[in-house]
């Protein structure tokens, strides 16, 4: 297992709050020293959005912590930044998203083979109160059956 293996950031609370109905993995544009961090697993997904400005998909509130040994030239831990997907899929996120009630998350980012960073979005629909209920119970009953089979 290597060390891009290993660097997987997710948005755990996600998968809590929404219904994810479709997911797309797209590439992001980086500067020297955020890909940096991202290696060194120095980024979180927490309250992260995307947005669609002038036809292109750019996700919003990621954080990207500063490079430790960045010089003057580091990073905005918090500033926009683009996602690249190819022309057909940003037509159909845009389409899906503009529907009541669906919204364009990021759940996870890792770094692929070559050594890029790659951010798996998802259009989901939020869930509501009872729905969240449901999943914890569902967790909890998954949980119960593992710790059954463990003995």
């Amino acid at each position: 297992m290597s060390q891009s293996d290993s660097i997987q950031i997710r948005n755990k609370k996600a998968s809590f709050d929404y219904e994810f109905v479709e997911t797309f993995t797209a590439g992001i544009v980086l500067t020297g020293t955020e890909i940096k961090s991202i290696r060194l697993g120095k980024a979180s997904l927490v309250d992260t959005y995307c947005i669609f400005i002038n036809n292109e998909l750019w996700v919003r509130n990621m954080n990207i912590s500063e490079y430790f040994y960045g010089t003057y030239n580091n990073h905005d831990t918090r500033r926009d930044r683009k996602l690249l997907l190819n022309r057909k899929e940003l037509k159909k996120i845009e389409r899906m998203s503009e529907t009541t009630g669906f919204t364009v998350i990021p759940t996870k980012m890792f770094l692929n083979e070559k050594g890029l960073a790659k951010v798996v979005i998802a259009v989901a629909k939020g869930k509501k109160e009872y729905d969240k209920r449901q999943s914890l119970r569902e967790k909890d009953d998954r949980r119960a059956i593992d710790r059954a089979f463990k003995r």
